[in-house]
């Protein structure tokens, strides 16, 4: 009897209409959204890399909010899983600016007033991520204002608890001393450390590293350092590209993105570690 390992099979190659492939990713619809508006060859990466960072706006803010709502429902292994995916998927979110990272001033600007009054802080996708972080901002929904559907979303998620929202009302749940002011405060608002939340995830971290509040603790903190991350490479792509101008849609470039990277979400996670 011959052990010789077997010729694979040839695929079914034969379907009626499209392969179920495409009916499920939609490449077909995925691969035909690419129209640049200028004769630069560079402005195809840049567009492609933007459309791939909407998506993957896209499938983090879904694992944001399954988070969200397990710690609603107080299942923290479903919030931590969900954040841990997050990661992975905040690293390859990063890894977009590699193809953008190395633009010279001439590169960008020879496609750059293609993109008109456009800007990345336009980006509804990426909205809801920064509402989701507690970055919540009313006056960001303005220029969503012509697109109803976009703008009932969002206005949805502004007024919402934020992800670190839910996380604070279940360690009250479990007995930790999270001011009313805070559990109570107006959600629409972005949010502002508070000294006795300090207090408690310090209290955390000196105990049992391995008790659902640290563990969601350090999953929260490794989805902190990889939005500072994605804000500190946006700054250093967009100053290698264009210095210090004006950036596009009447956004001060990088001014804004330095004021940006200066901020850590999840604040007291950070600060709490000088206590322990």
């Amino acid at each position: 009897m011959s052990h010789e390992a077997a010729e694979p099979e040839t695929p079914h190659l034969d379907f009626h209409g499209t392969t179920p492939y495409e009916d499920y990713v939609q490449a077909d619809v995925l691969t035909h959204l690419q129209h640049t508006l200028s004769d630069d060859p560079g402005e195809m990466v840049f567009l492609v890399t933007t459309q791939v960072m909407e998506l993957w706006f896209t499938v983090i803010v879904h694992e944001w909010e399954t988070a969200t709502n397990a710690l609603r429902e107080d299942d923290v292994p479903v919030a931590v899983a969900a954040l841990k995916r997050s990661v992975r998927e905040l690293e390859a979110l990063n890894a977009s600016w590699k193809p953008l990272g190395q633009l010279t001033p001439a590169q960008f600007n020879s496609y750059r007033n293609a993109l008109g009054e456009g800007s990345g802080f336009q980006s509804a996708m990426y909205r809801r991520m920064e509402f989701l972080l507690g970055e919540k901002s009313s006056s960001m929904l303005v220029p969503h204002r012509g697109a109803p559907r976009v703008h009932a979303e969002l206005e949805k998620a502004l007024h919402e608890p934020s992800l670190y929202d839910e996380v604070l009302r279940l360690l009250a749940r479990r007995g930790h001393a999270i001011p009313a002011a805070v559990l109570e405060r107006d959600v629409s608002l972005r949010y502002e450390p508070s000294p006795e939340v300090e207090q408690v995830w310090a209290a955390l971290y000196a105990g049992d590293d391995t008790s659902e509040p640290a563990r969601l603790g350090e999953a929260l903190t490794d989805v902190a350092e990889l939005v500072w991350r994605w804000r500190n490479d946006h700054l250093v792509a967009t100053r290698r590209a264009m210095g210090a101008k004006a950036g596009t849609g009447g956004s001060a470039g990088v001014a804004w993105l330095e004021k940006r990277a200066r901020k850590n979400v999840f604040p007291e996670l950070w600060t709490a570690r000088s206590y322990v």
